[in-house]
């Protein structure tokens, strides 16, 4: 056997080994095969019967990873044709054998020591006169000892084996994604596939440590994760190269080096980044891939206007700097300082800025509650994403600016002039300063009963071009509250003052008639001197004197409307000054929170105001970060809900508006919003309360109703309930005042209506009326009977449908319900006559007795066949949540009811049985297998008419 060739190329997956013969019965032969002296280990005993030949190699040691080995075979097999009377006892195979062992063993051999690998039967057959060599290669799995022998064994063929090869296969060292993998030994054929670490080459890392597969036939497959050149260097063919002079690459990756951007300094090989030259920077968002840039010059052209109808106000405005330093996100704040004298100072928390006074992206801002007579200097710095990394100040634009307007008089006392059974005479005086500034204001004057009895306050309000006023057609021996403020012509509006003034009995009228003798014709001679007056004065001029304002008592003293929309005012905040009292925040103590509305947080608290108890209040709050029109807006609630004074109607206690954080505080009602008060009490109460909180509701309404004055979203949700059960209306965020046309409408300017509660003509048209109003009540009457229920559950679209009567529904409620309903909105009750009609229903409790028609295959909340994608239930407590009685899932249990099967069979006596005790709960679950049993029924939608 000849020894196996050692010299293998390069990168060849080829490992040979080396060894040589022991021979058993086999012979030496040396033989010219193609012009070459061969040596050949040969037997040919085909002539004798029983031949058992070996060949065993000397001990061949193993590599410990090569557990597979391949023997490659050279030889020669004589044709058994060829030999005359031998055919009977010639083979043409030779046996491959196999023996493990960790040390050599010597020329001792054992023929129970060695394992077949595979019989050998050659491709060619060598004839008389010609050889034919034939190669076959056989693997030898699965080997653990240190070494092993090779043994051939022959059975009768006349072979002469050539060569044998011996070696084991390996994945030769490499480098793929700058990831070196060392030469390894492949795998046994039942075994997976190797998995090899690899390392990073020089000056490159890895997230991941880089590993791949080795196959058993010595290739490298599935490379998982990659190494990448470090900050500084880039890759070149297989290695990571420093980055040249005057290029730079900032963090590990596949990236090449790149050049160093405008405005930094150049750097020497290697480099990480290109740091900024002198006076320019990046900021922390910006990448050491952008350009430097430099600071903002300062704003240009600074200007502040104000017109007289925008007294307290400045807009400022100015243009952009001329060179922004080469970046987009320029921003601007303003500052503000106001001197008296030589006294200097911040302007405080008390000046307001609209959008804001900082982050201002346009050039241009509103600043309001500024003072008079007082100078002013607001400075605007220019700002960048770099500006607050340079060491130097901003660029600034100052300007010093005064406001001069006259503000309204302060009033300081109110007396009685004179006093009739039918009217008041009276007079006010106003502070010092005031007179001696231009008379550029009226007087604003608001009278009402005062009457704690009456469900409606009245004011009357006269506006008054001097500092006295006689008020008639008033009711004898009655006491009336007045309110007198200086209004000034830009709607800015001074400290008002109240006082309570009565008329004189009936009893007074004759005592007095020679002294009303007398006035009269003392009035008379007035009067024609006024007349006197008013004809030279139409000589002169067409024209009043623009100092003078026409006085129309007559249409004066005709009582306007009782609510005023604030946002008539051109100024929101005078608006909020004249309805809501203003609270000290260090009065209020927050607790707890309760909610989240739609602008801040509502918090439970409480208020202790000098001389008051202390009480339990809700504090909603307005969001850091707010704008000047959302703080509007939020107040705009409290301007409404202060004109409010009503049972049935949440009671605004006041607000804190001249402190940084705008709050609002109304009464706390402990049981909270009606819909979820209700489902937290599914079944609990009787017709006879839930109809008592109607009622409540219904006068809440017709309060509002008689103020001329539209809720628009009216939901059991906006109905807050306190820990009597006293129902009030609250939410005044989509209300809006009704117009004087006949129909009294408003149109709505856009935005979300409450589609489930609102009438068919606000959908359709968005008018809004009372009778819309009344609408929206029916679909809170419903959902007060059902607990809370959603209307029309997960219908989305409602048209077309009316709402059928909820369980255990008195019909004469489920009637008014109807009537609310109606699409002609004209005929729609009045909340003037469903007030009473609700009063009727509590005096008489056995009209309430009579009960709707409930039909459990209309109520959409009891499926009559299945769960809600239309398969049957599959289960008891599948069927019990969607009828929201899953609260009694383990009472079904204990009764071992746990079939659907179970549940189709039983009764009211079974449903009280297992624990069901509520009557509107053991109602809801009869109903529903009612509905169960009726597998026929189909959907009935009432339509609309």
């Amino acid at each position: 056997m000849q020894r196996a060739d050692r010299s293998v190329p390069q990168g060849s997956v080829f490992a040979p080994l080396t060894f040589c013969c022991f021979l058993l019965q086999w012979e030496v032969v040396q033989r010219t095969l193609n012009g070459s002296q061969l040596y050949t280990y040969s037997v040919c005993n085909v002539g004798e019967r029983e031949q058992d030949n070996w060949l065993r190699t000397t001990f061949i040691q193993r590599q410990p990873a090569a557990s597979r080995v391949f023997v490659e075979l050279q030889f020669i097999v004589r044709d058994c044709t060829s030999f005359d009377g031998a055919t009977l006892t010639c083979k043409e195979t030779i046996n491959l054998f196999v023996s493990e062992a960790d040390a050599d063993v010597g020329t001792t051999f054992r023929k129970g020591q060695f394992k077949k690998v595979a019989t050998i039967a050659p491709d060619e057959i060598t004839g008389k006169n010609e050889l034919r060599i034939n190669t076959e290669t056989r693997v030898v799995d699965n080997l653990l000892r240190k070494g092993f022998y090779l043994a051939f064994q022959d059975n009768g063929a006349c072979v002469a084996l050539l060569s044998v090869r011996v070696y084991y296969k390996t994945c030769p060292a490499t480098v793929q994604s700058l990831a070196s993998f060392k030469e390894t030994v492949a795998a046994g054929e039942n075994k997976d596939l190797r998995k090899v670490i690899g390392e990073c080459v020089d000056n490159a890392v890895s997230e991941e440590q880089p590993w791949i597969f080795c196959t058993v036939d010595g290739e490298w497959v599935v490379p998982v994760g990659q190494c990448q050149c470090k900050a500084g260097y880039e890759k070149v063919d297989n290695a990571c190269k420093e980055c040249p002079e005057g290029f730079f690459k900032p963090t590990a990756s596949g990236d090449s080096c790149q050049p160093c951007p405008a405005y930094t300094q150049k750097q020497g090989t290697g480099a990480e980044s290109c740091p900024c030259l002198e006076g320019f920077y990046r900021a922390q968002t910006d990448s050491e891939m952008d350009p430097c840039s430099g600071l903002p010059s300062a704003p240009r052209n600074l200007v502040a206007s104000t017109t007289q109808l925008s007294a307290g106000k400045l807009l400022l405005s100015w243009s952009p700097p001329e060179d922004t330093g080469g970046r987009s996100d320029i921003t601007y704040s303003v500052e503000c300082q106001r001197c008296d004298g030589l006294v200097c100072q911040t302007c405080g928390e008390k000046i307001r800025y609209d959008p804001s006074s900082s982050g201002l992206t346009d050039t241009r801002v509103s600043v309001s509650e500024l003072d008079a007579h007082l100078n002013y200097t607001f400075t605007v710095e220019a700002h960048s994403g770099v500006s607050a990394y340079a060491p130097q100040l901003p660029s600034t634009s100052a300007l010093t600016t005064s406001l001069h307007y006259t503000e309204p008089p302060k009033i300081t006392t109110m007396r009685l002039v004179e006093r009739t059974p039918t009217s008041l005479s009276i007079s006010w005086d106003v502070s010092p300063k005031a007179r001696v500034q231009p008379r550029a204001f009226r007087y604003e004057l608001m009278y009402r009963k005062n009457d704690a009895n009456s469900d409606v306050t009245t004011y009357t309000v006269l506006i008054l071009d001097k500092d006295s006023v006689q008020v008639s057609d008033l009711a004898p021996a009655t006491a009336y509250m007045f309110r007198v403020q200086a209004v000034g012509i830009d709607g800015s509006h001074g400290s008002s003052m109240e006082e309570q003034f009565e008329t004189s009995s009936e009893d007074s009228l004759t005592t007095n008639n020679t002294a009303v003798i007398f006035g009269a014709a003392l009035g008379g001679a007035a009067m024609l001197f006024i007349v006197a007056v008013v004809l030279f004065l139409r000589r002169r001029s067409v024209t009043p004197p623009p100092h003078l304002y026409p006085l129309v008592f007559t249409e004066q003293l005709k009582p306007l409307k009782t609510y005023v929309d604030p946002h008539t005012y051109e100024d929101p905040n005078t608006a909020v000054m004249k309805f809501a009292a203003e609270i000290h925040p260090s009065h209020i103590t927050k607790q707890k929170v309760i909610g989240a509305g739609e602008f801040g947080e509502v918090y439970r608290g409480i208020l202790k105001a000098p001389g008051r108890k202390e009480v339990a209040v809700a504090v909603k709050t307005l969001k850091p970060g707010y704008s000047e029109k959302q703080r509007q807006d939020f107040l705009s609630e409290a301007s409404i809900m202060g004109q409010f004074s009503h049972q049935n109607i949440i009671r605004l206690e006041g607000v804190v508006t001249k402190f940084k954080h705008a709050m609002i505080i109304t009464e706390y009602m402990e049981n909270g919003a009606l819909d979820r008060f209700l489902r937290d009490h599914d079944g609990e109460f009787p017709s006879f309360q839930l109809v008592g909180m109607l009622r409540g509701i219904a006068a809440g309404m017709k309060y509002l109703s008689d103020m001329s004055y539209v809720h628009r979203d009216l939901a059991a949700r906006n109905i807050l309930v306190n820990n009597t059960m006293e129902c009030k209306v609250s939410d005044f965020g989509l209300s809006r005042v009704l117009e004087d046309d006949p129909e009294g409408t408003y149109t709505t300017s856009g935005g979300k209506i409450p589609i489930r509660w609102t009438a068919p003509e606000a959908i359709a048209y968005r008018k809004f009326t009372s009778a819309s109003d009344v609408w929206s009540f029916g679909i809170v009457m419903w959902e007060v009977m059902a607990f809370g229920e959603r209307p029309y559950w997960d219908m989305s679209n409602k048209r077309g449908f009316r709402l059928p009567a909820p369980m255990d529904c008195p019909s004469a409620v489920y009637q008014l319900m109807l009537q609310c309903w109606l699409q002609d909105r004209s005929k729609r009750p009045k909340f003037g006559d469903i007030v009473p009609l609700l009063d009727k229903l509590l005096r008489s409790p056995d009209s309430l007795k009579t009960i709707a028609d409930f039909d459990p295959r209309i109520s959409i909340r009891l499926p009559s066949t299945s769960g809600s994608d239309g398969s049957p239930f599959r289960s008891v407590s599948e069927w019990l949540e969607s009828i929201k009685m899953s609260q009694y899932s383990e009472n079904f249990n204990r009764a071992g009811v746990v079939t659907m099967d179970q549940v189709m069979q039983m009764k009211n006596e079974d449903i009280k049985n297992i624990g069901v005790r509520l009557p509107g709960h053991l109602k809801r679950i009869a109903y529903s297998i009612l509905g169960l049993k009726d597998q026929t029924s189909t959907l009935s939608p009432i339509l609309i008419v």
